[in-house]
């Protein structure tokens, strides 16, 4: 076999010879595929059994706003946590968060099924959050060990993708669910249940790999205890992403993406209770979501493209302009608007998400990669509860608020003046040929 690759197909050609070289690199798209159905069967039970639950009369604004307040906990204690990914055998990581998330889940599921308080069910719900996450951070930091780093833009949008496309699938079993088994507290509960099941099977998958395959190579901090490398994990993440021009211009991308994001998101879920039509609340926010991961899907086959012919620099730019863009359609505050509005701003969301995770996974050093991809995880949750929290307290009462449209507005145009500074302007993805001898070993029988 040539050592050398034809430009244009090179991405997803050695992207295939890479799978059939490397067992790892399936491995860790089932894990990540049968996390991502955990999540979405979690969160579409957890929505409807707190928000659309005829046991419970949780005001709609109020719950939006319990949901964003529960989350700053982890935004800010994330990045501590991200050291530990750098430290420890990631395979063991995702074991164990997998088996920690499934043990929680089980408890929302106690939480509902007795009509506990919605203030104990959304911070069982947070602690879900935080290994989810965890185990988010883990896959994204593994990924770069088992995927040749000229496939990395491909690979982690066919990854991305095909999750997407699991949490959708998740969040539809849930809701089938809810229809054969009720949507009392009863029902709620055991839809729930399913979510802590899959995630038990996520990480019997994820103890497949063989020990250290996964990474650090190098854990970071070494010489010093597990605590001193958490107490650290934020200040070591926020070095590299600030050493890294790439780095930091796509996650300002992303932060600006998902405060506009926030401020959208609980205007539509206040308009889709106002808004005259057929159809209830629920369906009209499954439909607009069902737009986003449209939107989402489109990503995985324009973001290579375009990397790959423009470079991140230029993508990120025009991510953000076509997001400023689909903001103006929000403002015919209708229901049609607001899904074509969702394809753009999904494909806007993907695009940027998925040019932040390769800046880390290709400029950023494995030995703080974990943290990296913490800080991110607490960027885009923090921009999100901000968000959500200022749109709390000034939206009108039934959704139409055209201040928060603009400012969304605004928040994309901004992004694409930062970019433009921060970001290199030469700086290209430019995959090298890559020798057959590099491709990933084939992985030992045990796995």
């Amino acid at each position: 076999m040539n050592s050398t690759v034809p430009k244009g197909a090179s991405s997803w050609r050695i992207f295939t010879r890479s799978l059939s070289h490397s067992a790892g690199l399936g491995r860790l798209l089932a894990v990540r595929l049968t996390s991502q159905f955990t999540d979405g069967v979690f969160q579409a039970a957890l929505i409807g059994g707190v928000l659309f639950n005829p046991e419970r009369h949780a005001d709609p604004l109020a719950a939006a706003l319990g949901f964003a307040v529960l989350l700053v906990p982890y935004s800010v204690i994330g990045p501590f946590a991200g050291a530990l990914l750098d430290r420890w055998d990631r395979r063991n990581v995702l074991l164990w968060a997998n088996v920690l998330r499934a043990l929680l889940i089980v408890m929302v599921a106690i939480a509902i099924s007795t009509g506990s308080s919605d203030t104990l069910v959304l911070i069982s719900a947070l602690a879900v959050t935080g290994a989810s996450r965890f185990v988010a951070s883990g896959l994204s930091a593994a990924l770069p060990h088992v995927a040749h780093r000229e496939v990395i833009v491909a690979t982690n949008a066919l990854f991305t993708t095909l999750g997407g496309a699991m949490l959708s699938v998740g969040a539809g079993l849930a809701l089938g669910m809810r229809a054969l088994v009720g949507n009392d507290n009863v029902g709620s509960a055991e839809t729930t249940l399913i979510g802590g099941v899959l995630a038990l099977v996520a990480g019997l998958i994820a103890h497949g790999f063989p020990a250290r395959q996964l990474g650090p190579d190098r854990p970071d901090d070494m010489g010093h205890s597990a605590a001193h490398a958490v107490a650290g994990g934020f200040l070591h993440g926020a070095r590299a992403i600030a050493g890294c021009r790439p780095a930091s211009a796509a996650l300002s991308a992303i932060g600006l993406h998902r405060l506009a994001f926030g401020l959208n998101t609980l205007m539509l879920f206040v308009f889709a209770r106002h808004v005259h039509g057929g159809g209830d609340g629920l369906s009209r926010i499954s439909l607009v979501l069902g737009c986003v991961a449209t939107g989402a899907f489109a990503a995985a086959v324009t973001t290579p493209i375009l990397v790959d012919r423009y470079g991140r620099r230029a993508t990120l730019m025009l991510m953000l302009l076509l997001g400023a863009l689909a903001q103006v359609l929000l403002l015919t505050f209708t229901i049609p608007g607001f899904c074509v509005a969702a394809v753009v701003l999904g494909l806007v969301g993907q695009t940027t998400k998925l040019c932040g995770d390769v800046a880390m996974q290709v400029d950023i050093s494995d030995s703080v990669r974990g943290q990296v991809f913490s800080v991110q995880d607490a960027l885009f949750n923090l921009a999100y509860v901000i968000a959500m929290v200022i749109a709390a307290v000034t939206i009108s009462p039934d959704g139409r608020s055209l201040p928060l449209v603009l400012i969304g507005c605004a928040l994309y145009l901004v992004g694409v003046v930062v970019v433009r500074g921060v970001h290199p302007a030469r700086h290209y993805y430019s995959p090298a040929p890559v020798p057959d001898d590099h491709l990933p070993k084939p992985s030992s029988p045990s796995a």
